[in-house]
C-alpha cells in the first residue's frame, strides 16, 4: 500500500485525501446519530417510559430540595374516622375478670369502649319481576294488558345499574370484557355475557350525546387549549388519537391521519380563537385563528439531552432560565396575571443570549452538504436551537399571560390512560369499538375533572338523565 502511495503525484494524494475525509465526515455523523438514539430515554426525549427497560435509571425534571417529603402545606388529610350511626352493633359482655376469674356478670358498666370495623357486606344480584295484568275489554273484546315502565322492554333482562358498573370496569377502570364478565361473576354470582356489555356501551352511547356536544362547544369557546396526539392501531392498522383538553373539558377522537387533515375532520381547531398549547408538531402551526404556546417540558428534555450528549453549557442555562421563569410565575400567580414589563423584557434578554451562545457552539459546516430535496439534515442541538428562535414568543408565553401553562402535560395526563388501554388490550378491533371508546371515555373524563362519581353519571346518563358540563 505505501509503495503503491509512493508512485503517485501531489495531486493525486490530495484527491485521496479529500476522499478520505469526506468518508470520514459521513461515518462520524452516523456515528453521532446513532449515539443519540441510543442515549435518548424518557428523561431527555418525546419516548415514553416504557422504553426505558429496566437498568435506565429515570431522573425527574424537577429541581430537588423544593418540597418536604409526605403531605405538602394546605393539603386536606384523609383518615377512617368512626361514624355516630353504624349499620350494626355488637354487644360484648364482660362475664369474669381476666386476673382473677372473678364473676362480674351483676357489676354495673363504668363506661363503653368502642371499635367499628368498615367492611363490604356479601352482595348478590337482585331479580326484580314486573307482573303486568291481562284482561279482556267487557265492551270491545279485545285483549288488553298493562303497560309495563320504562327501561323494562324484555321477558328477562339486565338492569341499568348492572349496566352503568359494567361500563364502568370497562371504560373506566379498563378491564377487559372477559375478565369484567368473570369479576361479575365471582362477585355477584352472576356473570353477564360480551354482548350485554357492549349493548351497555352502546346505550351509554346513544344518551351521552348532549354531553358530548356541549364539550365540543365549549372547547372551541375556551381561552386556552391544551392539545395531544398519540398513535393506535384500529383494525391491525396504525390511526391517531386526538385530545383537545381543558382542566374541566376532554374531548377524544380517533383518525386514520396525524396531521391537519384528521384537525379539520375533527373540526375544533379551525373554529378555536383562543391559545393553543401544544407541542411543536407542524400541523398545529397551520391554524392560525389564535396564538400558539409551546410546552416546555418538552423542551427541558430536548435541553437535557444535549448537555448530557453533546457537553454543552448553553443547553442547562437556558433549562435554568426557563426553570427560573416558571417560579417567578408562579409566585405572583395568587395576585398578578402577568410579570412585571421590565421581567418580561428581562428573560427575553437572557434568552437571545443563550441561543447566540448555542449558535456559537453550533456553527454551520464550512463545506455546505450537495444540495438535496427537502430539509438539510442537521445535529440536535442546531435543530433545537432553530426552534427556540423561531418560536421565541409561543416559547416564552407563560411569563405574559398567567392563564398560559408552562407545559402541555394536561394533554399529555389525558393521553396517558389511553397508552393504558394499548398495554391491556394491544388494539382496538373495530372501528366502531374505538369510536365508542373515545365518545365514552370523553365523558368519564369530563366527569372526573368537574368533581362528579363517574358510576353515579354513567348510570343517569342509561336512565336518559346524562350530566352535561355547565
Amino acid at each position: 500500500m505505501r509503495d503503491q502511495l509512493r508512485q503517485l503525484n501531489k495531486e493525486q494524494l490530495i484527491d485521496i485525501i479529500a476522499e478520505l475525509r469526506d468518508v470520514i465526515q459521513k461515518q462520524e455523523a452516523r456515528i453521532q446519530a446513532l449515539e443519540d438514539q441510543i442515549a435518548k430515554n424518557s428523561r431527555n426525549s418525546g419516548k415514553p417510559p416504557s422504553s426505558d427497560g429496566l437498568k435506565k435509571k429515570r431522573r425527574s425534571l424537577r429541581e430537588k430540595g423544593k418540597r418536604k417529603p409526605g403531605g405538602q402545606k394546605g393539603h386536606k388529610g384523609k383518615t377512617l374516622e368512626m361514624v355516630s350511626d353504624p349499620d350494626h352493633v355488637v354487644c360484648h359482655a364482660l362475664v369474669s375478670c381476666p386476673h382473677c376469674q372473678t364473676d362480674v356478670s351483676d357489676v354495673s358498666v363504668e363506661r363503653i369502649e368502642k371499635r367499628q370495623v368498615f367492611d363490604v357486606p356479601e352482595v348478590r344480584i337482585e331479580v326484580t319481576e314486573h307482573q303486568g295484568e291481562v284482561k279482556r275489554c267487557p265492551c270491545c273484546q279485545q285483549a288488553i294488558k298493562t303497560a309495563f315502565p320504562s327501561g323494562v322492554e324484555s321477558a328477562v333482562q339486565y338492569g341499568k345499574r348492572l349496566q352503568a358498573q359494567a361500563v364502568y370496569l370497562t371504560l373506566y377502570q379498563l378491564l377487559p370484557l372477559k375478565r369484567t364478565c368473570e369479576l361479575f361473576g365471582d362477585f355477584y354470582g352472576h356473570a353477564p355475557s360480551e354482548a350485554v356489555i357492549v349493548g351497555g356501551l352502546e346505550a351509554v352511547h346513544e344518551r351521552i350525546q348532549p354531553t358530548l356536544d356541549a364539550i365540543y362547544t365549549q372547547l372551541i369557546n375556551a381561552d386556552v387549549l391544551h392539545n395531544d396526539e398519540t398513535g393506535m392501531r384500529v383494525e391491525g392498522k396504525l390511526h391517531w388519537l386526538h385530545v383537545s383538553a381543558t382542566d374541566t373539558l376532554t374531548y377524544y377522537a380517533v383518525h386514520r391521519k396525524r396531521g391537519q387533515e384528521a384537525m379539520r375532520d375533527i373540526g375544533i381547531l379551525p373554529q378555536f380563537n383562543g391559545v393553543n398549547v401544544h407541542d411543536g408538531w407542524a400541523s398545529y402551526f397551520q391554524f392560525n385563528n389564535g396564538s400558539h404556546a409551546l410546552c416546555n417540558a418538552h423542551h427541558l428534555r430536548e435541553l437535557r439531552f444535549v448537555e448530557e450528549q453533546y457537553q454543552q453549557a448553553w443547553a442547562s442555562e437556558m433549562a435554568q432560565l426557563l426553570r427560573d421563569a416558571k417560579q417567578e410565575v408562579a409566585d405572583g400567580a395568587d395576585d398578578q396575571t402577568t410579570l412585571p414589563p421590565e421581567r418580561i423584557v428581562y428573560y427575553h434578554q437572557q434568552y437571545e443570549q443563550l441561543l447566540q451562545q448555542g449558535f456559537k457552539a453550533n456553527p454551520p459546516p464550512e463545506t455546505p452538504p450537495p444540495q438535496k430535496r427537502g430539509r438539510i439534515k442537521q445535529p440536535p442541538p442546531k435543530n433545537l436551537l432553530d426552534r427556540l428562535q423561531n418560536y421565541q414568543q409561543e416559547t416564552l408565553a407563560f411569563i405574559s399571560d398567567f392563564r398560559i401553562p408552562f407545559d402541555n402535560n394536561l394533554a399529555e395526563r389525558d393521553v396517558r390512560m389511553m397508552k393504558v388501554k394499548q398495554k391491556i388490550s394491544g388494539t382496538f378491533r373495530t372501528q366502531r369499538g374505538a369510536t365508542l371508546f373515545c365518545a365514552i371515555r370523553s365523558y368519564i373524563s369530563t366527569v372526573r375533572k368537574q368533581g362528579q362519581q363517574v358510576i353515579h353519571a354513567l348510570y343517569h346518563a342509561l336512565l336518559g338523565q346524562p350530566f352535561v358540563p355547565a
